[in-house]
């Protein structure tokens, strides 16, 4: 979030040249710079080290020595899916012998061997993670206001040694597929942490058994998106408007419309072209604009901004209109809404009803008609002209704000009112399971 941050001035001197870091990052903006992990100061001089991923997307560490850049070493890999988290792992060793083993990357368990800089460390170099007058930073580049955008998660350094990812992750035999594991057996060293954010009023914690325990600057929430339990976003990639983007913000949960000479702005989610399951999320009315509504749309590519489906979409609008298939006229449908209101969305790709809530109180089946107009599955989706949209997909919040108290049958996920009996909320968990 931006101007969000944790900060620590370690108190006893560490390692300069041998450490590991390891984080998940879920990004959420794209094309500028974000900053998982840094330190240094500027008074007297400009020196720092820092692990970021640049406007050009790609991982990077850096060291810049008196204000000048003396160490670049470049993943040419592009991290721009907005939909997952990645593991990112940097392991640093300057005393080795040859250069390409001082600074190796791993992204999500593989090591990245197609480089786009090579500039490593001279042997035995400093890199300034373990001075006592180097202030170390968590979601922001010292000297700058440059911020993490998106969301971080076991956030692991550890000082005075160089290690592989598979003490942070492992593959699962099932999927194949990279996973988060406990961390056991590691030696933390003099200013290792480990920050597993499971304490909402000490969000800086260290877990580690160190007791290096960060201060939270800003207004860094806790959620229950993890690793483990990928909760579905509104995807920045997969758009269609006229000409001003929208504003998205809060990862990309929030989405500020844009005037687009009388057309809309829309939102996607992450988690797509849906088959089977019942499914459910909720969005409040930030602020109405001239138009606002949510639904579902078959491979949502409307060209007027609407998100309409290309082969069938079915939504609900602010003055109690509902739109079905591709028509650009609507009918009557439940009650009006307006800023501040709450709609949910059930919508039942098993027998292929859709229903919308305001509030909590149902408006009615809207459509019957999603399975027999099926093509290439659905999406959930939403638009707005120069409105504002909070969308809730289960982890709890409104923006920033979190629910007030949750409904029933939320199956772990948090939902203002009661979900319907069978439906889940979009995470990776319950589509793997339910879908």
């Amino acid at each position: 979030m931006a101007n969000t941050y944790l900060n620590r001035t370690p108190s006893s001197s560490g390692s300069n040249t041998t450490w590991t870091f390891s984080a998940w990052i879920k990004r959420s903006a794209l094309g500028s710079d974000t900053v998982p992990f840094a330190t240094g100061y500027t008074s007297p001089q400009i020196d720092e080290a820092m692990i970021n991923i640049g406007a050009d997307d790609q991982l990077r560490f850096n060291i810049n020595v008196n204000d000048a850049t003396d160490v670049t070493v470049q993943s040419a890999r592009k991290l721009r899916d907005v939909s997952a988290w990645y593991h990112i792992v940097v392991a640093c060793d300057t005393t080795q012998g040859t250069a390409s083993n001082r600074i190796k990357f791993y992204i999500n368990g593989e090591l990245e061997t197609n480089l786009s800089n090579t500039d490593y460390p001279t042997q035995n170099q400093s890199t300034f993670f373990g001075d006592t007058n180097k202030t170390q930073e968590i979601g922001r580049q010292p000297r700058s206001s440059n911020y993490l955008q998106g969301e971080l998660s076991h956030v692991a350094f550890v000082d005075g040694a160089a290690l592989a990812p598979t003490v942070f992750g492992e593959t699962d035999s099932t999927s194949g597929i990279w996973k988060w594991k406990d961390i056991t057996g590691v030696t933390w060293g003099t200013n290792g942490f480990h920050l597993i954010f499971g304490n909402s009023a000490n969000l800086g914690l260290d877990s580690s058994g160190n007791s290096n325990t960060f201060t939270v600057n800003g207004s860094a929430t806790r959620n229950i998106d993890n690793p483990s339990i990928n909760y579905a976003r509104l995807n920045l990639l997969n758009r269609r408007i006229t000409s001003n983007d929208p504003t998205y913000s809060n990862s990309n949960t929030s989405l500020q419309g844009q005037t687009v000479n009388g057309q809309n702005n829309n939102a996607i989610a992450t988690f797509g072209d849906l088959k089977s399951g019942k499914w459910y999320f909720e969005v409040k009315v930030g602020t109405a604009g001239d138009t606002w509504g949510i639904g579902v749309a078959d491979n949502p590519q409307g060209t007027n901004g609407n998100a309409e489906g290309t082969n069938y979409n079915v939504y609900y609008q602010l003055d109690g209109q509902k739109y079905v298939g591709a028509s650009a006229s609507g009918s009557s449908y439940g009650a009006s809404f307006t800023t501040g209101n709450i709609i949910g969305c059930a919508f039942d790709l098993d027998n292929g009803t859709i229903i919308f809530y305001k509030d909590g109180a149902t408006q009615g089946t809207a459509d019957t008609g999603l399975i027999t107009n099926m093509v290439d599955g659905y999406t959930p989706m939403g638009f707005t002209n120069k409105g504002l949209m909070h969308w809730n997909f289960g982890d709890g919040y409104f923006g920033t704000t979190a629910i007030s108290s949750a409904g029933s049958n939320g199956n772990g996920s948090l939902f203002e009112y009661d979900v319907p009996s069978g439906y889940y909320a979009l995470n990776t968990k319950n589509i793997n399971t339910y879908g």
